[in-house]
């Protein structure tokens, strides 16, 4: 929770420093700026995944999770304390830079970090609804950054936040994430890990990149089955307060209320989409996601680019997030079914922390990008090329519920009553 939150957050903000860092150009110059440091601190998560992911495979969940949250610390303290524009001129957008690359590096490890120790300490045959609450805790991160700026809304003239008040939220953050790591001290490693410690015999390859290449296939197509879910997560739950406001017209405050009661609504749909994946698969709930993102984006995103009232446009993006909740209930889950222990942890991390580098990350900077260029509606087309991609993987790769975590080697795709599949890869 604390670590999206702190990553979530200087997104929430950014539409009250930009011009403090970016004092140049109109306001979508400005928020171009920051989305395009925004951007950067996604470039930096593969690094952070190989790094943290390696970390995690070789010295366990618990040490990749603790060096993530102190990472995240760090850059939360640098973001409150950076200077603007006025004061120390581009310098301080360097800082920001900084800090926005050390988040990224720590998110790129957290992700797979937390999905890895879920799925693997979760009950069999309930992974589904145990681990959909990784995205609730995501969610519930992002919430908290909402309701804090929903707060200072209402305490603070808009000029206060625009000087200092934005900076509170990372001063909060920075503190949070210190207490993460006290409370993550007494986590305890999950058996599947400690199963994979004990077999000599892959040692040299637990948690390199060796060992992820005789999983190359898999790599790829874990790449493909994000790249459509993260782009729409992003655009939904991060732009959306951004193109309200920007684009159809409300205020900050509606914008903003807008997203935190969507979202609240998206979460509470996770854990019933996971135990729903627990009963009929995962496949049903991925392809149900990816036919109506193909289908709808186009026609959602026109219409919240024109609405005028705060009930409109709760009812669209709620639409829009109910769609996407058929991906983000379970795809961290699905990833860590697709490897085996010795490598899981960087099977998850890398490839997708590179889908979320190229498609995530990018997603403000080329919505941004479409509407400076007087193109707005090409990136809904975007979005929907990207989701038909996604889709044709979902068609293509096999069911992966009946996964066995009980041994290291288990492979995706090992149903019961038949036996499972020499590697991951062999499945994928």
């Amino acid at each position: 929770m604390i670590e999206w939150y702190d990553w979530f957050v200087y997104s929430t903000f950014s539409v009250y420093f930009a011009s403090a860092f970016f004092p140049d150009g109109d306001t979508t110059s400005q928020l171009l700026h920051t989305a395009g440091i925004f951007a950067v601190g996604f470039f930096m998560r593969p690094v952070g995944g190989w790094l943290l992911g390696r970390l995690g495979d070789r010295k366990g969940r618990k040490t990749a999770l603790n060096v993530t949250v102190m990472l995240m610390s760090l850059s939360a303290f640098l973001i409150a304390a950076a200077p603007t524009h006025a004061q120390v001129g581009y310098w301080g957008a360097v800082v920001l830079l900084l800090a926005r690359m050390l988040q990224g590096m720590s998110v790129g490890g957290e992700y797979a970090a937390s999905a890895t120790y879920l799925s693997e300490a979760a009950p069999a045959g309930r992974r589904g609804f145990f681990c959909s609450f990784q995205m609730v805790s995501m969610k519930i991160g992002q919430l908290i950054g909402l309701s804090l700026q929903i707060l200072l809304q209402q305490t603070m003239s808009e000029e206060t936040l625009s000087s200092w008040g934005w900076r509170i939220p990372f001063i909060v953050g920075a503190l949070g994430a210190a207490v993460v790591f006290y409370l993550r001290r007494s986590l305890v490693e999950t058996e599947a890990y400690e199963k994979a410690v004990e077999e000599a015999a892959q040692e040299k390859e637990r948690g390199t990149l060796r060992g992820l290449w005789q999983y190359r296939r898999t790599v790829a197509l874990v790449v493909g089955f994000s790249m459509g879910g993260t782009l729409a997560d992003y655009t939904y739950s991060t732009y959306m307060t951004k193109y309200l406001s920007n684009t159809a017209g409300l205020s900050k405050t509606d914008a903003t209320l807008v997203s935190f009661v969507a979202i609240l609504v998206f979460i509470c749909v996770q854990p019933l989409a996971g135990a729903l994946s627990d009963r009929i698969g995962r496949r049903p709930l991925l392809i149900t996601f990816g036919v109506g993102a193909m289908l709808f984006t186009v026609p959602l995103m026109t219409a919240l680019g024109h609405v005028s009232t705060f009930g409109s446009a709760l009812l669209l993006m709620v639409a829009g997030l109910l769609i996407i909740t058929g991906y983000t209930s379970m795809s961290a889950l699905v990833k860590t079914e697709l490897f085996p222990a010795r490598i899981r942890a960087l099977g998850v991390a890398l490839p997708y922390a590179l889908a979320n580098a190229l498609f995530g990350g990018t997603a403000e900077y080329v919505a941004l990008w479409f509407k400076d260029a007087g193109m707005e509606s090409g990136f809904s087309w975007y979005v929907t090329a990207c989701a038909a991609v996604s889709l044709v993987v979902y068609l293509t790769m096999r069911e992966t519920k009946d996964v066995s975590f009980s041994g290291t080697d288990s492979g995706a795709g090992s149903g019961a009553g038949r036996p499972a599949p020499r590697t991951a890869e062999a499945t994928a």
